[in-house]
C-alpha cells in the first residue's frame, strides 16, 4: 500500500458558492480496445460514458475518478483513461482501486498531466481522496498513515464541509459476495469521522451499482461503473442489465448534496448475464 501524498489543490466555487462534480469510476480498461469484460468492451463503454458526460462540460468544477481505472495494468490502459477524461476539459482527481497497479498508474497518469492531488479545497468545502488498496486482494483497508492524513485534513479546515472519497464501499450494500470485499476497517473510519460534524458524505466506487444511505448524519454514496453493472441485493455473483453510467453531484454552499445517477442508452452495451465471476 502506498504512502500518503501531501499534494493539495484549490478549486473555485460557482457564483452560488456551490461545487459541481462528476464521479466516473471502475472503468476497467484494457490496452486492447476490442477486449471485453463479461461481454462489454470497456474502452468503448468508457468512451460512451464520457461522451454522455460532455453535457456537463463547462458546468462542473472537477471530475473524481474513484479507482479500478485499469483491468490489465498496462500503460496503454491508463493512457486511454487519461486521453478521454481530459476531453471533458475540467480537472481530474483520482485514486486507486484494488485492480490498479500503482507502480504503473502513478507515472502513467502524471505523464498525462493528471495531478496526484489528495486534498481539494474550495470556499466552503474540502474533498479528501484516500487510498484503500491492499495489494493483491479485492477488499480494502485504510492504513494508519491514511487515517492520520484524514484526521489532519479534517482538523485543518474545521469550518468547511467535507466530502471523503475512497474506492471501497464503507457500508454494506446488501450483496453478500460484494460485502466481503468491503473496506475492512470501516468501523474505525466511521468512529474517526464521527466527531467531525462537518463531514457530509463518503463517496465510493467498487460495487458497480448506485447506493445511497445516510448513517449517523453522514451520507454514503456509490455509483455505477462505466462498464459492467453488478446486481443489487444478490447473495452470489450476478450481473445487472442496467446500462453503464456515472454520478453528477452538487455540493452546496450550505453543506447539502444534490446528486443524480446518469446512464447511457440501455441498448448500447450488453453484459453476459451467464457470467459467474471475473
Amino acid at each position: 500500500m502506498n504512502g500518503v501524498s501531501q499534494t493539495s489543490t484549490t478549486i473555485t466555487a460557482d457564483l452560488n458558492g456551490d461545487i459541481k462534480l462528476l464521479q466516473i469510476t471502475d472503468t476497467h480498461l484494457f490496452a486492447d480496445p476490442e477486449k471485453d469484460l463479461l461481454g462489454i468492451k470497456t474502452v468503448k463503454s468508457y468512451d460512451a460514458v464520457v461522451k454522455h458526460a460532455h453535457q456537463y462540460a463547462g458546468r462542473c468544477e472537477a471530475v473524481l475518478c474513484t479507482g479500478d481505472l485499469s483491468q490489465d495494468h498496462s500503460i496503454q490502459s491508463y493512457t486511454y483513461f487519461s486521453e478521454r477524461i481530459k476531453s471533458l476539459k475540467m480537472p481530474c482527481y483520482w485514486l486507486p482501486g484494488n485492480h490498479d497497479m500503482q507502480s504503473v498508474m502513478l507515472p502513467s497518469l502524471l505523464q498525462e498531466g493528471l495531478a496526484q492531488s489528495k486534498q481539494i479545497v474550495s470556499e466552503h468545502w474540502q474533498i479528501i481522496l484516500l487510498d484503500s488498496q491492499v495489494e493483491g486482494v479485492p477488499h480494502g483497508l485504510l492504513s494508519e498513515s491514511q487515517l492520520i492524513f484524514l484526521t489532519e485534513k479534517l482538523q485543518e479546515y474545521p469550518n468547511k464541509h467535507a466530502l471523503i472519497s475512497v474506492h471501497h464501499h464503507v457500508l454494506p450494500v446488501g450483496a453478500a459476495w460484494l460485502d466481503q470485499h468491503i473496506l475492512k476497517n470501516n468501523k474505525q473510519l466511521r468512529a474517526l469521522i464521527k466527531p467531525f460534524t462537518n463531514v457530509k458524505a463518503v463517496l465510493s466506487g467498487h460495487v458497480h451499482q448506485a447506493f445511497d444511505m445516510t448513517k449517523e448524519g453522514v451520507r454514503y454514496l456509490t455509483s455505477p461503473s462505466t462498464c459492467v453493472q453488478f446486481k443489487p441485493k444478490s447473495y452470489d455473483f450476478a450481473v445487472d442489465t442496467q446500462a453503464p453510467g456515472y454520478r453528477y453531484l452538487v455540493l452546496t454552499k450550505e453543506g447539502d448534496i444534490i446528486t443524480q445517477v446518469e446512464r447511457i442508452n440501455a441498448n448500447e452495451f450488453t453484459t453476459d448475464e451467464n457470467a459467474t465471476g471475473y
